[in-house]
């Protein structure tokens, strides 16, 4: 036996010391369409802290459903844990980021651990559905032995992995990387019975290369509005002409994700407006110790500020609290097709946006609904938060604006959408 082996046996067993299966959430008197109903969740991420596995797994409580969810262990978190009809079961993998190896191994060590959990458990209770999160697609392995029982497997495409293998490693689309993602990607969908994705751009690439378009339903990346509450954009005192001008980014600390291009426009803004400040919040990589050392050596470490982590919850107070919020991204393959979530965040609580006039933004936004800089552009980043300093009226009415569209695909709109997805699956 090998020691993988064997360390994914132990992982098993212990997820199974705590072995009944946990009651559903108590049906309300019109009894929630998925009332009774057991499904298994697989996220190779840390839970609560991954927004869309959490939004998915809230929404199929509320209407009835029991969730047994595996994920990613996370420091502080018990390794079992029961909330009503939520049991979690983290294990012991531990996710970074480093070369093409490093994330196999991750990545084989966490499908056979959650795989082993799913198929002891299918011995014992029937699953209704079982929800894979990627990345990576494979991770639809976890839910075959349910499958052979009668579950509905949902995969969840949060990420299209080639794109993503083409920008983290700048690889082209004719490597031989580059085309076994896209095989596996194929083979993945096609153990699904339902694809679910984030936004058209992303349905349109799998449609073209994985399955039918039939088959693939879009459920975007919208903000609970329990956790981030909506405010009129219009209903923030104005800013004082001598007081502190608050930019604020959040979420993955990564190249890709371009923070330094918002330090390099930093630094271009700091004689024109002297009190600016910007505050990161995200977990600490080697990347954002690269940006952290370009800000101490460009003599800009009074105007910024890293708060680490936070919860969705503090997340959102955090931004009640800035007067812009940047989305910084580099023009590259992912990107272009990328909806982030933090648009949708910002402007949930009235908060000015910047983004890059990108396609998986500018599907849903013009530029009379969102502040646009051209992506890669430190100049024309720091113009547009110029922009929104001096004439923050402007920014408003076109946050205002921005309002409109994010309510057309607020979470209320989205979580319905999913359901109806997955109990026209069930009830298939």
């Amino acid at each position: 036996m090998t020691a993988q082996t064997d360390h994914t046996l132990r992982i098993a067993a212990e997820a199974e010391e705590v072995s009944s299966p946990s009651p559903a959430c108590p049906a309300d008197p019109a009894k929630p369409r998925l009332s009774g109903k057991q499904a298994g969740m697989v996220v190779f991420s840390p839970y609560p802290f991954d927004p869309r596995p959490r939004r998915a797994a809230h929404a199929l409580l509320e209407e009835g459903m029991s969730v047994d969810l595996i994920c990613e262990a996370e420091k502080g978190f018990a390794r079992r844990e029961r909330k009503g009809g939520l049991d979690i079961t983290r294990i012991p993998v531990r996710h970074y980021r480093g070369g093409a190896l490093s994330y196999a191994y991750q990545y084989s060590v966490f499908i056979l651990s959650s795989a082993a959990i799913l198929a002891w458990r299918a011995l014992r209770r029937r699953y209704d559905l079982i929800y894979v999160h990627n990345m990576p697609d494979v991770l639809v392995i976890s839910a075959i032995i349910p499958k052979l029982f009668g579950a509905k497997v949902i995969l969840d495409q949060h990420d299209p992995m080639p794109e993503l293998m083409m920008t983290i490693f700048g690889k082209n689309e004719m490597s031989l990387a580059v085309r076994v993602l896209r095989r596996l990607e194929k083979w993945s969908v096609r153990r699904a019975d339902l694809l679910i994705t984030v936004n058209v751009a992303c349905k349109q690439i799998f449609s073209v290369r994985s399955c039918r378009a039939e088959k693939i339903g879009v459920v975007m990346n919208s903000p609970d509005e329990r956790l981030f509450p909506y405010r009129a954009a219009r209903s923030y005192p104005t800013r004082s002409a001598t007081g502190p001008f608050v930019i604020m980014y959040h979420g993955s600390l990564v190249e890709r994700n371009g923070l330094h291009l918002a330090i390099a426009a930093l630094a271009l803004l700091a004689k024109t407006i002297p009190e600016l400040e910007l505050r990161i919040y995200g977990r600490n990589t080697p990347y954002l110790e690269q940006v952290m050392a370009k800000v101490h050596g460009a003599g800009l470490d009074d105007k910024v500020v890293y708060f680490g982590p936070k919860r969705l919850e503090e997340l959102a107070e955090e931004i009640e609290r800035c007067d812009v919020g940047v989305v910084p991204n580099q023009r590259n393959t992912f990107t272009d097709i990328n909806t982030p979530t933090r648009i949708f965040e910002y402007l949930a609580l009235g908060k000015p946006v910047i983004a890059p006039k990108t396609l998986g933004i500018t599907d849903y936004f013009d530029s009379g609904s969102l502040i646009f800089f051209e992506a890669g552009s430190s100049e024309d980043l720091a113009a547009k938060l110029e922009y929104v300093a001096f004439r923050p009226g402007e920014a408003a009415a076109i946050a205002e604006r921005g309002q409109t569209v994010y309510l057309a695909h607020a979470w209320q709109q989205e979580r319905e959408t999913l359901l109806n997805l997955v109990s026209t699956l069930i009830e298939s």
